[in-house]
């Protein structure tokens, strides 16, 4: 699949956005509150080990082609 990669762009500026502190810094990493919400969802595990990834759940995997084929196709 050949993404868009300017609608990449834009989304991760979005979300980087989303984490948006002291007016012109953001964090590198995705926020808690959106991962806590997805492992509630039983999209992904539980996002506050100490690992650096999350895995999917066969049903967030669908979710996350699904959306990335909305939002960059």
């Amino acid at each position: 699949m050949k993404l868009n990669q300017q609608k990449v762009e834009e989304a991760v500026l979005a979300v980087l956005w989303l984490t948006l502190h002291n007016e012109v810094e953001a964090w590198k990493t995705i926020d808690w509150d959106t991962m806590d919400r997805l492992h509630q969802k039983g999209f992904i595990s539980d996002p506050t080990h100490r690992a650096k990834s999350v895995i999917f759940t066969k049903e967030g995997l669908a979710e996350a082609e699904r959306a990335a084929k909305k939002l960059f196709l």
